[in-house]
């Protein structure tokens, strides 16, 4: 399977993101956070500056959790868009297996 780019709507959350966790952490430390979240520092900070913009379900539970923020509340401020990019993406997929499907019946008529 080929992992599609991601949509400028997908990276403004993974930066919406980033910077909720920033604030959420306050004046506790990076690696404090992270390790008691049971993430790598490194991974930490690349969600923190945006160079991770769809992390792992399981990974933003467990910070949200350290860091005492509810899922609702993360999800509320990070998907504004949400909608908009789940849409592009998804018309994005239709079109690639319309275009990219050797071996389809139209295909086998030739």
């Amino acid at each position: 399977m080929v992992r599609l780019p991601l949509t400028p709507a997908e990276l403004a959350r993974g930066q919406r993101l980033g910077a909720l966790l920033r604030r959420a952490r306050g004046e506790r430390s990076m690696l404090e956070t992270a390790l008691d979240a049971g993430v790598s520092p490194e991974t930490l900070r690349k969600i923190e500056s945006g160079r991770v913009a769809t992390p792992a379900f399981p990974t933003i539970a467990a910070i949200a959790d350290v860091l005492g923020l509810s899922l609702d509340a993360v999800w509320a401020e990070v998907n504004v868009h949400g909608a908009e990019a789940g849409a592009e993406r998804r018309s994005r997929r239709r079109n690639d297996r319309r275009t990219d499907a050797p071996g389809r019946v139209g295909d086998l008529a030739s």
